[in-house]
């Protein structure tokens, strides 16, 4: 009974996880018009958590361990419970941001410290595999529903209650912890590498800045370059150390290991795509379509949904063709949704099939990609090696946000360019109508100019995940393919 309340304490974690991700996306046309939120404050709101989230995921492993799993669980908790109560008690764009960076350390120490528990508490056998398959089905049902959740929750009460809503499931979380959840931690932890989180911390958020605020300021002038100059010596000096690092965050030896970056071009192309394009298409159901808040959640449900149906299909897959094929195939497949999804905007058509088979595709590979790189290294590199890939992940989708985000406003920009003359005033319009105003132009202006918008927008992602198909592909197979070239000669 013990197991199965602490069970339920991790599976309400990895609920708040899911829905945080998912169910923010639906309300930022609402935040823009009731917070004057402008275009740039508003992929702030989603960048800060992702950022802060991947900050801390490095070092929240070697801090449990050190001193307790269950401890930091349940500090994160209680951070969690009360910086959503912070956001949604915000009344302004930046005290939002405040509040989402906030959210973002705890939620990434929540997610790291819950699979800790998970290992522990639930250490081998049938029980082990039922706790993994619990919380996997969780937390997927938090992204697949999220954007349903969110919307009835904004329509019901009001946007508030996408955040406050933790609050109250963080209470219920803590009292099953403190009770249930068995306290564990390492005799020997390794040192935590703060130089090399810092370093690329320092530089994922300048990368980030740049992109979003680099046309806003001039990519010439001096602060754009003084940023730019430090985001690369940022990262060069995070290879450097994490080369030379004892205990490093990154062990760039496990890039060697060609399923491992196999596999790592999944977990990118996810997020080079999939996911970073959620945050937008609010916005095109809303402005361009004239959906409600709440038909818009379902017109996301068709996108979502079958991330969580496919994923027991894809292992089968994967138990019967491999991870090489079924992974960059998986890859290849989203692409094509994303190509389905443009001539759906071209022709003003519906979305549905292209979304779904993105969806479908995404859940056949979202296992699999974290199974093959985790079984791919040591026994003693599991838990850096899983840190690598929700990192990639967090951080392809962080700069994705933000360059979906540029593309965006400038094909927004560029069918507004017979009507207004002036640069300025024409790229202010764009960042009005791609955060959800409908502007003073005309309902057909506006829905031209988000069409050549999102049509920029699902053709970068479709090239992007193209590639990383390509790579994958390449990745996984060439050695292979070489050895057995090889080992024929030989036996002629």
């Amino acid at each position: 009974m013990k197991n199965l309340l602490a069970l339920m304490a991790v599976c309400l974690a990895a609920l708040m996880s899911g829905l945080e991700i998912s169910s923010v996306p639906v309300i930022l046309p609402v935040l823009e018009k009731q917070m004057q939120a402008n275009f740039r404050e508003l992929q702030w709101i989603m960048n800060a958590y992702t950022l802060s989230c991947t900050a801390v995921l490095m070092a929240t492993g070697t801090l449990a361990d050190k001193y307790g799993r269950k401890r930091i669980f349940i500090i994160s908790i209680v951070g969690f419970g009360l910086t959503s109560i912070l956001c949604g008690l915000s009344r302004t764009p930046e005290w939002l941001i405040v509040g989402r960076f906030l959210q973002g350390l705890s939620g990434g120490a929540m997610l790291t410290s819950l699979i800790a528990i998970l290992s522990v508490q639930f250490p081998a056998g049938k029980a082990r595999s039922r706790a993994f398959s619990a919380w996997g089905i969780t937390f997927g049902f938090g992204l697949g529903f999220g954007p349903v959740i969110g919307g009835v929750l904004e329509a019901w009460f009001s946007w508030q209650w996408v955040f406050l809503i933790h609050g109250v499931i963080a209470l219920l979380t803590l009292a099953l912890t403190l009770k249930n959840v068995v306290e564990s931690r390492e005799n020997t932890t390794k040192p935590l590498d703060v130089a090399g989180l810092m370093t690329l911390s320092v530089g994922v958020v300048g990368a980030t800045w740049l992109i979003t605020q680099g046309g806003n300021i001039g990519w010439t002038s001096h602060e754009a370059q003084l940023i730019l100059l430090g985001t690369f010596i940022s990262l060069a000096l995070f290879v450097i150390i994490e080369l030379r690092h004892p205990h490093p965050m990154f062990d760039f030896s496990v890039f060697r290991i060609r399923p491992f970056s196999g596999a790592l071009m999944g977990s990118m192309g996810m997020n080079f795509s999939f996911w970073p394009l959620m945050i937008y298409l609010p916005v095109y159901y809303q402005i361009g379509k004239g959906y409600s808040i709440m038909e818009t959640g379902m017109a996301l449900l068709a996108y979502t949904l079958p991330t969580l149906l496919m994923p027991p299909v894809g292992e089968k897959l994967v138990l019967r063709y491999g991870a090489a094929r079924i992974i960059p195939l998986g890859l290849f497949a989203i692409g094509l949704g994303f190509v389905l999804m443009r001539l759906g905007v071209i022709y003003q058509v519906s979305l549905l099939p292209g979304a779904v088979l993105s969806g479908m595709a995404l859940g056949l590979i979202n296992t699999p990609v974290t199974n093959t790189t985790t079984g791919s290294v040591g026994a003693n590199r599991v838990g850096m090696a899983s840190g690598i890939d929700i990192s990639s992940r967090l951080i392809t989708l962080a700069i994705n946000i933000a360059l979906m985000g540029s593309l965006l406003v400038a094909g927004i920009a560029e069918s507004l360019q017979s009507h207004i003359d002036s640069v300025s005033e024409r790229y202010a319009l764009a960042e009005q109508i791609a955060g959800g105003t409908r502007a003073t132009l005309s309902s057909d202006m506006i829905i031209q100019a988000l069409n050549n918008g999102f049509s920029g927008v699902l053709a970068y992602g479709a090239v992007g995940v193209g590639c990383l198909s390509l790579a994958s592909y390449l990745l996984f197979n060439v050695k292979t393919n070489v050895k057995r070239k090889r080992a024929a000669s030989c036996a002629d």
